[in-house]
């Protein structure tokens, strides 16, 4: 089975930390965002034009299983993939990582809906992301 590997850069700012200089732990979800909008983009389809085909994506589960602390200015990889690509159900799986130390892995799972909230397939260009004995 073959998966496509999404990784994306990102310095820590000083507003996704505590008074100790610690990354907030609901801020790895965040990061997850992050991923899986870039996922997104390199399928082709940027989030915004997403929305404006009028599909949206909701969270409707997260599983964050915290390691070890980020801090200001460290620099982080995040890296994911698309593990599940079945109806209306993606779920993605992530991880952050400094050098080569993991601080949080998990997954979010995503329910393709229309703007009435009814679940719709995913797009076709999606398809991509999937693993490809789903494709």
């Amino acid at each position: 089975m073959s998966r496509k590997l999404t990784e994306i850069d990102y310095r820590v700012p000083y507003a996704d930390t505590d008074r100790m200089g610690v990354v907030y732990y609901a801020n790895y979800l965040v990061y997850f965002e992050r991923l899986r909008t870039e996922l997104l983009r390199e399928a082709g389809l940027p989030y915004i034009e997403l929305e404006k085909s009028g599909i949206m994506l909701p969270v409707i589960e997260a599983l964050c299983n915290y390691k070890a602390s980020a801090g200001y200015d460290d620099l982080l990889r995040i890296k994911g993939y698309v593990a599940e690509l079945r109806g209306p159900r993606i779920k993605i799986v992530c991880q952050v990582w400094k050098d080569s130390v993991l601080l949080a892995e998990g997954h979010t799972v995503h329910a393709c809906v229309n703007a009435q909230g009814r679940p719709v397939r995913p797009p076709e260009v999606l398809k991509a992301l999937a693993p490809s004995d789903e494709a």
